[in-house]
């Protein structure tokens, strides 16, 4: 009877990864046009420093702490991850349209949903697959709809073959973003993932390495300011609810890459598109009203 009673999960960390996700999506089209201009490393390496400086005096603000033991080793692992999604991701976007970036990295929440269970010892429940599987089953609807239009260029195969790795890295680091949440406030996960890539990427510097020129350092600067901003609103959000509950909102991504698609770059909507966004948000219905956070973290401000 007491079980029955207990509390749903709080609405607010569902907003605030949707959000995240929706200031992620606007980041990848300000890196896509970065990209283009100077290349997905360099673009890469300069955003990545661009957003350490943002938030250090955030993280001075709140009383600068060393880490140490585990959550060193954490956020120094989750750093080198970051630099290879971010690079591999972007490289993929110079060769193909952003939304077909998205729907094939979505592998990635399906992968996660299965490693939250090994790494973090979550139960997956019925709910978390169904809407992960519903959530893939719009992403491959979405998807063949664009294989039958798009035409393909060279550098194609190459651009998926680099989303497809990043989508492999990325679903271990949206474990690893669930394990330092748990440990660390938002301020100093943004700011040690910035500088980890930084560094991890600055040893390839003498060889890459591209100044910017003109407004592609205002596409660096808008890409760092909204990266910091949607890393901060979901290490939050995963400080307070449990990976499986909240990885199914990946999906939502799609739907803003349509939008800023459209807008930046003149990308159609098709009716594959229309059907398969249906399906991800169903998938996200699915997950988030019924899943308790059975891990929320009560002292977290």
């Amino acid at each position: 009877m007491r079980d029955s009673m207990k509390p749903a999960a709080p609405l607010m960390p569902f907003v605030a990864i949707t959000t995240a996700i929706a200031v992620y999506s606007a980041m990848d089209t300000t890196m896509k046009l970065a990209s283009l201009a100077v290349g997905a490393f360099s673009a890469t390496l300069w955003r990545s420093m661009a957003g350490f400086a943002l938030v250090l005096p955030l993280w001075l603000r709140e009383g600068p702490r060393l880490p140490g033991g585990v959550l060193l080793r954490l956020h120094v692992i989750r750093g080198v991850v970051t630099a290879g999604v971010a690079t591999s991701f972007f490289y993929g976007l110079v060769h193909l349209r952003l939304a077909e970036a998205i729907a094939i990295s979505f592998i990635a929440p399906l992968i996660a949903l299965f490693l939250a269970a090994v790494v973090l010892g979550e139960t997956i429940g019925r709910a978390a697959i169904g809407a992960s599987l519903l959530g893939l089953g719009g992403v491959a609807v979405i998807a063949l709809g664009s294989a039958q239009e798009a035409q393909t260029h060279p550098g194609a195969v190459l651009g998926i073959a680099a989303v497809l790795l990043s989508a492999a890295l990325y679903a271990w680091n949206l474990i690893l973003q669930r394990q330092q949440a748990l440990l660390a406030q938002p301020a100093e996960v943004a700011l040690f993932q910035n500088g980890v890539s930084a560094l991890t990427l600055a040893l390839a510097a003498p060889w890459l390495l591209v100044v910017p020129q003109g407004e592609a350092w205002l596409s660096i600067g808008a890409s760092a300011v909204l990266q910091v901003a949607a890393l901060m609103l979901a290490s939050w959000a995963y400080g307070r609810a449990e990976a499986q509950a909240l990885v199914p909102f990946e999906y939502t991504a799609f739907l803003w890459a349509v939008l800023f698609g459209w807008l930046a770059f003149h990308e159609a909507v098709e009716w594959p598109t229309i059907a398969g966004a249906t399906l991800i948000v169903a998938g996200c219905w699915l997950a988030a009203p019924k899943k308790r956070a059975e891990h929320i973290e009560q002292t977290a401000l």
